[in-house]
């Protein structure tokens, strides 16, 4: 008989990053645009994570961007805030204005309005920063409605602190 699946692979995602964070004594900070805190969510959802989910940033407006995480406003206006310059800015962003080791941010369209011909619904740039690398970035052009894109973000945001 084969092995039971987990319908929903969130919960294995989450156990995966926890035991390697846990591992190397590692926090994480997560800077949310589309997913509005979806990815915290669904880290908070495991017991324990105080131990390793150091903060999340909902930056939805182009001013939280700037505010909190220090995005600067030219950089928004010069590649929209659905790119991989801010994104990149978001992580890094994340990484200095918290404890954290390693953080992820996310930024796109979900849609249903909003999108364009550059960036139609369901673009969504993610970036990954870990304190003394090279940050990472990753446009992505996900399927669905809006709460399908949001789902994809964030599991694709959590394979990507895996990698």
């Amino acid at each position: 008989m084969p092995a039971f699946e987990e319908k929903d692979p969130l919960p294995t995602l989450v156990r995966s990053l926890a035991e390697r964070l846990t591992a190397r004594g590692w926090q994480l900070a997560t800077a949310e645009s589309c997913t509005g805190g979806l990815i915290a969510a669904a880290c908070t959802e495991l017991s324990g994570s105080s131990a390793w989910f150091e903060r999340g940033f909902i930056t939805y407006s182009n001013e939280a961007k700037t505010d909190l995480l220090g995005v600067d406003a030219a950089l928004i206006a010069a590649h929209g805030a659905v790119s991989e310059p801010v994104a990149r800015a978001m992580a890094e962003g994340a990484l200095a204005r918290s404890r954290a080791q390693v953080a992820v941010a996310v930024t796109g369209v979900a849609g249903p309005t909003g999108g364009s011909p550059d960036k139609p619904v369901g673009t969504v740039w993610l970036a990954w920063a870990v304190q003394g690398q090279a940050t990472r970035a990753e446009r992505c052009l996900f399927p669905g409605d809006r709460a399908a894109v949001r789902q994809a973000t964030v599991l694709r945001a959590l394979q990507g602190l895996l990698s």
